[in-house]
């Protein structure tokens, strides 16, 4: 059995890029995947009017056949009210999506779970940058451990647990490292990401090495560097691929491609 993920990611919605959204739907209702993860950054500033937008876009994926798991990013606070942002940061995120840091999904095969790393506010300067508390990664390697033996196991958060190097900016998360390394000694196969717009593939330096870290591009006018993408990650028995599709201005192209060998069973 063969598993489809897809991967999108930093759509900001309000400064979305309209066409490369538009193939984007397009390519996913055409041949709906086993799921579809969206980590983060729906919106441009966490306004009322973007996350409408966001969430008929999403509504539209669902009706269309296309299951769905969503995580916030540090763009879907109301970043242009201050007080909204103290009070209740994720009381839009809330009301159009549900609780941001409760969401999973399971089908057969696969397991996935998403927690939250964006923050309202911190004591720190940048509120862009992410946090993870230990709490939030028990949870989801205890979610994750429900799955059947052999399922395929995916983390998914906005920002990069561990620094990409030569990465076009930084996710600089607290408690990131510790978080990868712990889902990396739970066996989890993927931790998927988004925040920097940049697509990229690597192994954490944790565990036996197989749990890889897998960022998407952004479906965004934010380029930095990089096209508008998305990330499609397929997954066998022996192996997993992630291929980015990327818009070139009259359609979405393979681009960039990664391929792992799939971590065996015990003994296996």
């Amino acid at each position: 059995m063969t598993l489809r993920i897809a991967h999108l990611s930093d759509m900001h919605f309000g400064g979305e890029n309209t066409a490369a959204v538009a193939a984007t739907f397009d390519h996913l209702v055409a041949d709906p995947p086993d799921l579809t993860v969206i980590t983060g950054d729906l919106t441009v500033a966490g306004a009322g009017a973007e996350f409408a937008a966001a969430l008929a876009w999403t509504r539209n994926l669902t009706a269309a056949g296309v299951p769905l798991m969503l995580v916030p990013g540090n763009h879907d606070t109301p970043e242009m009210n201050v007080p909204l942002r103290l009070a209740d940061p994720w009381g839009r995120w809330r009301a159009a999506f549900g609780r941001p840091d409760r969401q999973a999904y399971a089908a057969p095969g696969l397991q996935a779970v998403g927690f939250n790393t964006a923050r309202g506010v911190q004591p720190r300067l940048n509120w862009s940058k992410g946090a993870v508390a230990q709490r939030q990664v028990r949870a989801a390697v205890d979610r994750l451990a429900q799955g059947a033996a052999g399922a395929l196991r995916v983390a998914a958060c906005h920002h990069p647990l561990v620094e990409l190097l030569d990465g076009p900016m930084t996710g600089r998360v607290w408690g990131g490292p510790e978080a990868a390394r712990r889902l990396a000694e739970a066996r989890v196969d993927l931790v998927l990401t988004g925040h920097i717009h940049a697509p990229f593939a690597m192994p954490y330096p944790f565990g036996d090495g197989q749990t890889q870290a897998v960022g998407a591009g952004t479906l965004s006018v934010r380029e930095r560097g990089t096209p508008a993408s998305f990330n499609m990650i397929e997954a066998d028995a022996l192996e997993i691929r992630v291929g980015v599709l990327a818009w070139n201005g009259r359609a979405l192209a393979p681009w960039m491609n990664w391929t792992f060998p799939r971590r065996q069973a015990p003994g296996g």
